[in-house]
């Protein structure tokens, strides 16, 4: 399939700033399932100053505004070809091995509430795979999707408690629930195309477990499946903050106001 994709995003200041430093982590990976036929980025209000791969193999591009701008403008507009694979990445590749996805996090970090939803999954399926279908389920039917419940700091444990929250959400207790089992898993950040709509309002997250045998697998909580077609991987890591499509520092004071335009659709 190729997906065109246009990508809008506006940082307003309430007064000008001294300093904006932003890492953008906005192109989309060439790889298994998935090739960048053409991606282009371009400013308005802002400079690019060095670009880098992490040790995700996330490309990172790190971008100032203008001395004292009021406002910066960061437009991604591509083309991608995907190829649908049931999810299934496969081996391991990159800076970071895999036991380093063992590791937790802050927002992954288990608790009370991570290992009841263990005991309520179980561990007596006829696969991995079929193991990490029904734990997808259950983390759905535990915390139903709803915006304006959570933000960017909520925990794995914070958002059972609350019992609603959208794919970030999703992703950090589906990671939290399969590296207790043993399992690496990573977050991952990217663009989905919608059967209902062209316009959104913000990029999709899902997650990826190692499976023997199989490698990195998708599993999509907030829809329920594993990556097809119509998903496109732009950034991976332990948890939302190390794949966050836009991070970074601010020198000023007064508000900060925050657009996104984005469209994803069939070319």
């Amino acid at each position: 399939m190729l997906l065109k994709i246009s990508h809008l995003t506006k940082y307003r200041y309430e007064h000008p700033v001294r300093y904006v430093l932003q890492q953008l982590r906005l192109m989309p990976k060439t790889g298994v399932g998935q090739t960048v036929l053409r991606w282009d980025v371009t400013l308005e209000g802002g400079a690019r100053e060095l670009e880098f791969d992490d040790q995700f193999n996330n490309h990172v591009m790190l971008v100032s505004t203008n001395p004292e701008g009021t406002e910066i403008s960061i437009r991604c507009e591509g083309e991608v070809e995907t190829t649908d694979l049931h999810g299934i990445i496969g081996v391991n590749s990159g800076f970071a091995p895999l036991w380093f996805f063992l590791r937790e996090t802050p927002l992954t970090k288990p608790g009370v509430r991570i290992g009841k939803l263990i005991r309520e999954l179980g561990r007596d399926y006829a696969s991995d795979v079929a193991m990490m279908h029904e734990l997808s389920l259950l983390i759905a039917k535990s915390v139903p999707y709803r915006t304006g419940e959570t933000h960017a700091e909520t925990t794995a444990e914070e958002a059972l408690a609350t019992a609603n929250g959208v794919c970030q959400d999703h992703a950090h207790i589906f990671i939290s629930v399969v590296r207790q089992l043993g399992f690496p898993a990573r977050y991952v950040s990217g663009y989905l195309m919608m059967d209902d709509r062209i316009h959104q309002e913000a990029t999709h997250a899902w997650a990826e477990a190692y499976l023997p045998d199989i490698g990195w697998v998708g599993f999509d909580v907030s829809n329920g499946i594993s990556p097809d077609e119509r998903y496109v991987r732009v950034s991976t890591g332990l948890d939302y903050k190390d794949a966050a499509p836009i991070s970074g520092l601010r020198v000023g004071h007064g508000g900060e106001f925050l657009d996104v335009s984005l469209q994803v659709q069939q070319q």
